[in-house]
């Protein structure tokens, strides 16, 4: 249910949660969509639907926490710092144009490609028609109905259809 794109899906599903249990479609109802499922979001949160960074963070600063706020504080500011210089020179020599599961997913669309039909309805505007299903993409607005493209904020596969079509680099 985080995953799901549209509230259509998400509903699909909660009411697969609530057949098994009530009582977890109302906490996770009481919890609020928006503070965990994607499709119900006020801002975009990318790919990251784990607390992990946050664990992360907290396991390197154990010792730093007993000491002063200032003294904490200084601690914190210098491990962003080292983390960024050692990301940055990590990320001088990587060869690829986006981060690994993105680079995965654009070439997971482009091999999904050929098996849907484009139509055109204006310069920016397309139907792209996908065995029984169609989706409406508009490039300019990089918006498709599926809804993966403006909340994963990369081309679904059906974006990547209508660009191929046109032989515009991804």
């Amino acid at each position: 249910m985080a995953k799901s794109y549209s509230k259509s899906e998400f509903h699909n599903l909660m009411e697969k949660v609530e057949v098994v249990d009530v009582r977890v479609k109302n906490y996770l109802e009481l919890a609020g969509y928006d503070k965990w499922a994607r499709s119900y979001a006020t801002v975009h949160r990318g790919w990251t639907l784990t607390s992990n960074i946050a664990e992360s963070i907290n396991v390197a600063l154990v010792s730093a926490r007993e000491l002063p706020i200032y003294d904490f504080s200084e601690e914190v500011r210098l491990m962003f710092g080292r983390w960024n210089c050692e990301n940055r020179q990590e990320a001088l020599y990587t060869r690829t144009d986006l981060i690994g599961n993105f680079q995965a997913i654009l070439q997971q669309n482009e091999a999904y490609c050929t098996r849907m039909k484009v139509i055109p309805a204006s310069e920016y505007v397309y139907t792209v028609h996908d065995k029984e299903k169609h989706f409406i993409v508009c490039l300019k607005k990089k918006k498709c109905s599926c809804y993966a493209f403006q909340l994963d904020e990369i081309p679904c596969v059906h974006a990547c259809t209508v660009l191929d079509s046109k032989n515009l680099e991804k």
